[in-house]
């Protein structure tokens, strides 16, 4: 009985996410309101609260990967005396070669991604939850109170993974191949992590 509860409240929470993307995709994020997603899923508008703290959490559903969450769990697992942008490399490499959302780049989250910028809202949150990435990374890092040059390391490195993935995007949208887009994410990955060691390295 616990197993087909949980299995309905998955079910219910992938309706409501995949109704409101559809209306998202379809006249923009701002112009939707929770009160028309609620009535297009069929269920209330605190059934949506539930199981979405807030609005923007339907369409950036992937809070985990936006706060860099796996970057954070690869440095705190890496075996003993690897450095941790070695293992953040490591990390990005098995991400990519696994087509994981976060290193990889398909027409579909190109799309996505020009959703999510043509909205004032989203782009704030996005903010958000860059600052607490490079808070978090920073700690995870340099312990609980980080010193300056590790705070500026992570903020480095939150920051080639933006500016990797919007020149990826930029490219699939020019009509470059998959290939090219990857091969530019993974060369900015580089450079990133590059300038971060050279700082680490002071």
């Amino acid at each position: 009985m616990a197993q087909l509860r949980e299995n309905k409240k998955k079910e219910t929470r992938q309706r409501i996410s995949d109704v409101a993307t559809a209306l998202f995709f379809e006249r923009g994020y701002d112009a939707v309101t929770v009160d028309e997603i609620a009535v297009a899923a069929q269920v209330s508008k605190m059934t949506i609260f539930n199981y979405f703290a807030r609005k923007e959490e339907l369409i950036l559903d992937r809070e985990d990967d936006l706060k860099l969450l796996p970057f954070r769990r690869a440095l705190r697992s890496r075996p003993a005396g690897q450095a941790p942008l070695a293992a953040l490399r490591a990390l990005v490499q098995e991400m990519h070669q696994q087509k994981h959302a976060m290193c990889h780049v398909s027409s579909q989250a190109v799309d996505w991604w020009v959703l999510v910028e043509a909205s004032p809202a989203l782009k704030a949150r996005l903010r958000e939850l860059a600052d607490e990435a490079a808070e978090e990374l920073a700690i995870e890092l340099g312990g609980a109170n980080p010193d300056a040059s590790t705070r500026l390391m992570a903020g480095m490195i939150v920051l080639t993974v933006r500016l990797a993935r919007e020149e990826a995007i930029r490219l699939v949208k020019r009509k470059d191949s998959a290939n090219k887009a990857s091969a530019a994410f993974l060369a900015l990955m580089e450079e990133g992590f590059s300038a971060a060691e050279r700082l680490q390295q002071r």
